[in-house]
């Protein structure tokens, strides 16, 4: 274990040092940033980005005003985010919540322990195991490792799990190798999604500028499928 445990520190450092610190999760207020982990499901980060600036001059990034407001005045301003209405429903329930049982502050909630505070955030409709532990990491402040699909897919690659890993296995991989310290554990998952988004793509990835390519049997194979490709069409070129 300890050997793995190195090796997740050097590709760390790896990414690191390839794409520099990520500043994330990027957001001006707790609130801000929390409303945008529940949006962020199932969508891209852009389309997240556009429906805060749309609830930001609509006075929405608020607790009590998000939980108030008619439903289809927050779903039309996050349209962009799909699937719109459930993540309006889901944004005011979060809302009332903390309305109803935490004084509407915000920080009363993310102030709970860990698992605790994981607890009370599942079992709020529509927020996983994913969503939640965004938020105790980059909301609440709290060490708690944050895997996704770009997790599964970069380290199914590098071979330390399957593709049919699930999140609790993948979670606890890290967990069990890794000191529980917060600005790690922040700093890695970004990088995570930073290759996973730019160069590990699902399809097509960019294998030959992936600073992790020296230590990726996948990223060896799929080279070694380009040279043999180039082999055969040079030599078919040299036939004709």
């Amino acid at each position: 274990m300890n050997h793995q445990r190195d090796q997740l520190l050097r590709i760390y450092h790896c990414l690191l040092d390839h794409f520099g610190p990520r500043h994330w999760w990027p957001a001006d207020t707790t609130v801000e940033m929390v409303i945008g982990a529940i949006l962020t499901q199932n969508v891209a980060w852009k389309n997240v980005v556009t429906a805060i600036d749309q609830l930001k001059p609509a006075g929405l990034l608020d607790i009590q005003a998000l939980a108030e407001a008619p439903k289809e005045q927050v779903a039309i301003l996050v349209r962009s985010t799909r699937y719109y209405n459930q993540k309006a429903d889901r944004l005011q329930a979060f809302a009332r919540l903390i309305v109803e049982e935490y004084g509407g502050e915000l920080e009363n909630l993310l102030s709970l322990e860990a698992q605790e505070l994981r607890r009370r955030l599942l079992a709020i409709k529509g927020i996983g195991k994913e969503t939640a532990d965004c938020i105790i990491l980059y909301g609440a402040g709290q060490p708690i490792f944050v895997v996704d699909a770009y997790t599964r897919r970069v380290f199914s690659r590098l071979g330390f799990f399957s593709e049919q890993a699930s999140y609790d296995q993948m979670q606890a991989f890290f967990t069990e190798r890794l000191a529980p310290e917060l600005k790690l554990f922040q700093e890695y998952h970004a990088q995570i999604d930073c290759l996973g988004n730019r160069l590990c793509l699902a399809k097509s990835p960019s294998c030959a500028l992936c600073p992790l390519g020296e230590c990726c049997a996948f990223a060896g194979q799929a080279l070694r499928g380009e040279e043999e490709n180039a082999i055969a069409m040079r030599s078919e070129g040299t036939q004709e």
